[in-house]
């Protein structure tokens, strides 16, 4: 089985593999029994948001699992996938500067995610180390 801070790291590559902005992991496992992270992300269409959440949701079946619950994807405006230990945020950019999410998890330490600083096209590589 994954450990959750893992699969934090391959959700979010997901996303960032279908050009999402803006993507942060959120350890929460030490201040609430929600989940262990939040990975919140965006879009700026609903179409790049549902891009992003059919990524994860194919990325979560290749390791074997699957959501346990997904919410407000035929809207596209902000897309919550429930994975159990990690759960996931996609919005639709102004709605993710409304709601604050980050904001609210303030004191929540954030994991550097190992991709961020490289191209697009380098993500089949990073592929190989996280899935």
């Amino acid at each position: 089985m994954i450990k959750s801070k893992e699969k934090a790291l391959i959700l979010a590559h997901a996303a960032w593999e279908k050009r999402a902005q803006d993507t942060e992991v959120i350890e929460i496992k030490t201040l609430s029994d929600i989940a262990d992270y939040f990975l919140v992300c965006s879009a700026d269409s609903d179409r790049g948001v549902k891009t992003i959440v059919d990524n994860i949701e194919q990325k979560l079946k290749e390791m074997g699992e699957r959501a346990i619950g997904v919410e407000g994807y035929t809207e596209g405006r902000w897309v919550l996938i429930d994975a159990a230990d990690v759960v996931v945020h996609v919005f639709y950019e102004p709605v993710r500067r409304f709601y604050d999410i980050e904001g609210l998890w303030i004191d929540a330490p954030r994991i550097k995610l190992p991709f961020e600083d490289q191209l697009p096209n380098q993500s089949k590589r990073l592929e190989k180390d996280y899935g």
